[in-house]
C-alpha cells in the first residue's frame, strides 16, 4: 500500500494503549479517561469511557517526511482553533503519534519532553463500508 494511502489506513475506532505527558508516563490527569478516537475522513472524534466527546477536530498527514508528520487541527473542546504539530508511525493495527503545543518545534523522536504527549493507539474496528 503507498505510504498516501495512511489516511485510509486510519480510518475506524481506536484504542488509546499508552499515554505520556511531558515527560511522564500515564499521568494523573487523565485516569479513567479510557479514550476511543474515531476518524472518518480527515475529521476525528475522542469518546471518553463515560461516552463523553471532549475533543473534535481535524489532522492532516505527511507521510513523506521522516519520521511521518501531521497536524491535529481541534475544531471542539478546550483547544478548539487550535493546531498541533507532531509525527507518527502507523503500522498494521497500531498508531502512536507524538505532538507538541501549538507554536512549538514539532517533535524529532517518540518521547515526551515539557509540552509534548505521546499516544499510542491499537485498532478497534475498522470504519463500516460506505
Amino acid at each position: 500500500m503507498p505510504p498516501d494511502d495512511d489516511i485510509a489506513r486510519l480510518q475506524g475506532t481506536w484504542k488509546q494503549t499508552r499515554y505520556e505527558k511531558d515527560g511522564l508516563t500515564n499521568p494523573p490527569d487523565e485516569i479513567g479517561w479510557e479514550p476511543t478516537t474515531v476518524f472518518s475522513g480527515n475529521a476525528f472524534t475522542v469518546i471518553l469511557a463515560d461516552g463523553t466527546i471532549p475533543i473534535k477536530g481535524t489532522i492532516k498527514l505527511d507521510p513523506s517526511r521522516d519520521p511521518k508528520e501531521l497536524e491535529y487541527t481541534d475544531t471542539f473542546g478546550e483547544d478548539a482553533g487550535k493546531t498541533f504539530p507532531g509525527i507518527y508511525a502507523l503500522e498494521g493495527d497500531e498508531f502512536i503519534f507524538c505532538v507538541t503545543d501549538q507554536g512549538r518545534e514539532r517533535p524529532r523522536a517518540f518521547t515526551t519532553a515539557p509540552g509534548q504527549v505521546l499516544r499510542a493507539c491499537r485498532r478497534v474496528s475498522p470504519q463500516a463500508a460506505s
